[in-house]
């Protein structure tokens, strides 16, 4: 039993919203815009824009699970599977705003709330029984009101750790709470498949199969110098991961980033430099945005290009002194960019930063750079200014004006932001 500093029994939760992107999407349609078809019932999915090569599978309903469609397969390939399935468009302004009302409801019953990604939180609910009871009661407690004023389900799993209430919430799906104690580990987790442990992916399991291991007990009950010897640290967390061991704590403060990034993918297949390089300067315009946002510069600047066959390359550079200036960022991406490419046509592009630090900024002096990088850097803060207040459309460079690339790419685009439901027929 895991015990905290006050010696009572640590209880987390892991709160996991079902199917979430489509489950936002139909309560959305239901509650705001008449619609009367559930999506979560029907063989449904939500995807990207073929047109703009986003096209993948990001959310399916239970019905579409029966024909194999999973996450992150192509939209061909998930129709092939299940030609009536029925896609709709990503939205995730919907999405941000409702994970939103989801976490403001977790902290209404701990102020240790961990978000974990969009649709999913640990909470800490540590001696917390006076107020909401057991911790089975205070879990269906958070379901239903969830259900009942957000309109959609969600799974609790409760543990005395992390990882073992991040698992407790993959059993049995929708709308469940489960218990993973310690000492249920053997009767509920071990019999499992190693795959579906924590930290197992596709290449961990083939070589976990290779040393005859199938199922997380056989993990859990393996010689950890042995899984060393095939897969060196990993081995050593995996196995304990498979006998429950997690030592983490559930972090209400986001940790500062490590590094600043963006990529996108181009709707259509760039084979000349220039074209990649507006490209590189729309990535090192949100890039920079971020940095000087929160207030740091970035030491190593890299690039990360995908050609239209899929072949990934990157190279990096470290600079002398840190820089969050949108100039010099992309002055330092095109430069990698031709030490880089070899000709092959791009299909995605990626804008990289690392070695952050915030405080302030000694730039060294070098007797070959007549930059003003002071006049730079409030010329970008006089920008930014300029679009927190009018919008980022407001103020671009005239490098875009006639070109249908985003003049501020990467992240999540724009066509997935927002959806125009005037052009959509709900039913």
């Amino acid at each position: 039993m895991i015990m905290n500093d006050q010696g009572r029994r640590r209880v987390i939760f892991h709160i996991d919203v079902n199917s979430a992107f489509l489950s936002w999407e139909a309560v959305y349609r239901i509650r705001h815009l008449g619609g009367k078809d559930d999506l979560r019932r029907q063989l449904s999915a939500v995807g990207g824009d073929m047109a703009m090569r986003h096209g993948i599978i990001l959310a399916k309903s239970v019905p579409a699970k029966k024909y194999h469609i999973k996450t992150g397969e192509t939209i061909v390939e998930a129709r092939q599977k299940c030609p009536d399935l029925i896609l709709v468009p990503p939205n995730y302004g919907l999405y941000e705003r409702c994970s939103r009302a989801f976490m403001d409801i977790l902290r209404q019953y701990s102020p240790a709330v961990e978000q974990y990604s969009i649709d999913e939180a640990f909470v800490d609910m540590t001696g917390t029984q006076t107020l909401w009871g057991s911790p089975l009661e205070a879990a269906e407690r958070i379901r239903r009101q969830i259900r009942e004023e957000l309109g959609f389900t969600v799974n609790v799993g409760i543990a005395e750790n992390k990882l073992l209430a991040k698992m407790a919430s993959d059993f049995e799906k929708p709308d469940k709470v489960h218990t993973l104690w310690n000492d249920e580990i053997e009767e509920k987790m071990w019999p499992l498949p190693v795959e579906e442990l924590f930290f197992v992916g596709k290449a961990t399991k083939k070589k976990l199969e290779k040393i005859g291991i199938r199922t997380i007990g056989e993990l859990a009950h393996s010689d950890p110098e042995l899984l060393r010897a095939h897969m060196k640290k990993h081995g050593e967390a995996v196995w304990s991961f498979a006998n429950g061991m997690d030592i983490s704590v559930v972090q209400s403060e986001t940790p500062a980033n490590k590094g600043y990034g963006n990529s996108t993918t181009i709707a259509f297949d760039v084979t000349d430099a220039s074209t990649a390089k507006l490209v590189l300067l729309a990535l090192a315009e949100t890039v920079g945005a971020r940095l000087r946002e929160a207030g740091v510069c970035a030491e190593v600047i890299a690039i990360g290009i995908k050609t239209h066959d899929l072949k990934h390359t990157g190279h990096q550079m470290t600079l002398s002194g840190g820089t969050n200036i949108t100039t010099e960022i992309h002055r330092c991406a095109c430069r990698l960019f031709d030490q880089l490419w070899n000709g092959i046509a791009i299909r995605h592009l990626g804008l990289y930063t690392g070695r952050v630090k915030g405080g302030l900024n000694i730039r060294q002096i070098d007797m070959f750079d007549d930059t003003d990088y002071e006049k730079l850097g409030r010329r970008d803060a006089a920008i930014d200014q300029i679009r927190r207040r009018f919008g980022i459309d407001s103020i671009k460079r005239a490098s875009f004006l006639h070109s249908s690339i985003d003049h501020m790419s990467g992240g999540i685009s724009r066509e997935k932001r927002t959806v125009d439901y005037d052009k959509i027929e709900i039913k």
